[in-house]
């Protein structure tokens, strides 16, 4: 049932539903900031790059998840929770990442 429907049909909206439909807006909403975490990590990064536009968005969703990570270890916030000292290390995670596979990309195209 969408938490649409269960507003509808009662009048309310279910707690249960609420939480299914509040979980995909974390889902999207980290996606989202993944993606945007790669695209700034690639313009923080000098030189040329030699990775596709999806890789970077894809290295930026592994710094993000990163980030999420150590914002929870160190208790300043849930890993779908946008907050500062994730935001920061998963940009630092996202240019690292985009530097190892830069150094994997070059090797197969050199070697």
């Amino acid at each position: 049932m969408m938490a649409d429907d269960a507003f509808a049909h009662s009048g309310t909206l279910d707690p249960s539903d609420w939480s299914t439909a509040q979980k995909e807006n974390d889902v999207f909403g980290f996606i989202v900031a993944g993606l945007i975490i790669g695209a700034l990590a690639r313009l923080i990064k000098p030189g040329k790059q030699d990775l596709s536009i999806l890789w970077t968005l894809l290295l930026g969703l592994a710094g993000s998840v990163i980030g999420g990570v150590v914002a929870n270890l160190l208790d300043t916030g849930d890993i779908f929770e946008l907050n500062i000292l994730g935001f920061v290390v998963a940009v630092i995670a996202a240019l690292l990442l985009i530097g190892v596979a830069e150094g994997f990309a070059s090797k197969k195209d050199h070697g």
